[in-house]
């Protein structure tokens, strides 16, 4: 694949290029599945809302002032694409019935860097998919898109406290989850 320079792709893109376009879809395609997969309940979910977000991204590319990074634009375009699927009513339909399941175990875990080592990143990804899907999100736009829990609060209509709570949680529960799956693999 040949090499652009980004003003030339952006420019490329705002003449609706499909040279320029692919380019753009095939440079960003696992960095930004990789964003949706946090977000969805499954790959083909993922995929679908990367495709809606590069959607997003090729009809408002003309709104890109180049103040600040035209990646972090673009992350944002489909961090906030998976945040409105994850508010609409057809997710929430399909969501109905999910139930928070509650361990009960007083027991204090560490979980030690040789016990995230021994789950890959498919395995990684399973136990953020496992979270209920409101803690799933607050937890990725605080660890991996740096949102305050401010900003968290006002985009999902939370209290800061919730989301601190939601933090907290899915810390927890992935520690214990961590903790399960490193048990089972000492055992093999």
């Amino acid at each position: 694949m040949a090499e652009y320079a980004e003003q030339e792709v952006i420019k490329g893109c705002l003449r609706k290029d499909r040279l320029y376009e692919e380019y753009l879809y095939k440079k960003y395609y696992s960095i930004f599945l990789t964003v949706c997969v946090r977000y969805a309940k499954d790959i083909q979910n993922a995929k679908q809302l990367m495709n809606d977000g590069f959607v997003r991204i090729f009809m408002s590319i003309g709104s890109f002032r180049n103040e600040g990074s035209f990646e972090g634009w673009m992350r944002k375009i489909m961090v906030n694409t998976c945040l409105e699927y994850l508010k609409s009513s057809e997710f929430k339909k399909s969501n109905q019935t999910i139930h928070k399941e509650v361990i009960e175990d007083n027991t204090n875990h560490a979980v030690y860097n040789d016990a995230i080592s021994n789950i890959n990143t498919n395995d990684l990804i399973a136990l953020l998919q496992s979270l209920p899907p409101v803690t799933r999100t607050v937890f990725n736009l605080f660890v991996f898109e740096d949102y305050t829990h401010n900003e968290i609060a006002a985009l999902l209509n939370m209290s800061t406290g919730t989301s601190h709570w939601h933090v907290h949680h899915a810390r927890k529960t992935l520690q214990q989850l961590i903790v399960t799956k490193n048990k089972l693999y000492e055992q093999q």
